[in-house]
């Protein structure tokens, strides 16, 4: 990602919710108010970066130590942010395990991506969501795509092996979303969502 497009999105997150986080009520490092989730910053597990894509490389092997990370279908998924506080260097929120209530059994407990993040150090500009899932194989789902299910610039998914897919929406824009895998340091473009196709979330796949 450019350093202009970078900047682009920056201010985008910081237009769409990164003011106004409601207070804590319980839980130190993650809470809800309401439908919402708000974690605080920065994770000390990942060390923040100038580039972006460091602290995301950082993210699956340090989420895949939290509890029931791995555990497949008894597993649990959990959701942060990535975010900078305006000076260039990106961070990682602490992650959530918040969701909705499920069954008891293999119901593979989902989480809530963040709607705000909380840093004691200054105002949070969110860059994207990133979440967990604790199976593999396992690609960005169906639902992880809806237009309607897009909060940030960009989304992070990855499974307990480690791979790693990123979502670029480009809502509000002709330009058709992306979908890349990470492969040896390096983005992979692997499909597109056409204009048309935003609304679902339906992906071309890109010829290599």
């Amino acid at each position: 990602m450019t350093a202009a497009r970078l900047g682009r999105v920056a201010a985008l997150g910081m237009a769409i919710g990164c003011a106004g986080a409601p207070e804590p009520s319980g839980t130190r490092d993650y809470w809800r108010s309401g439908p919402h989730v708000s974690v605080r910053g920065p994770w000390e597990a990942i060390t923040p970066s100038s580039d972006v894509d460091e602290v995301i490389d950082q993210l699956c092997p340090a989420v895949m130590e939290l509890p029931r990370a791995m555990e497949r279908d008894y597993g649990q998924e959990y959701c942060g942010a990535i975010y900078s506080l305006g000076d260039g260097t990106y961070y990682a929120s602490m992650p959530s395990p918040l969701g909705e209530p499920v069954p008891v059994g293999p119901s593979k407990k989902k989480c809530i991506p963040p709607r705000y993040v909380v840093d004691d150090r200054g105002r949070a500009i969110v860059l994207g969501d990133f979440h967990s899932h604790p199976w593999s194989p396992s690609s960005m789902s169906p639902t992880d795509r809806f237009a309607a299910m897009q909060i940030w610039s960009i989304r992070i998914q990855f499974d307990r092996a480690c791979t790693i897919t990123k979502l670029v929406p480009n809502l509000g824009s002709e330009q058709p979303g992306e979908v890349y895998l990470r492969q040896h340091k390096r983005w992979k473009l692997v499909g597109i969502i056409k204009h048309e196709d935003k609304g679902l979330g339906f992906v071309t796949a890109v010829d290599d």
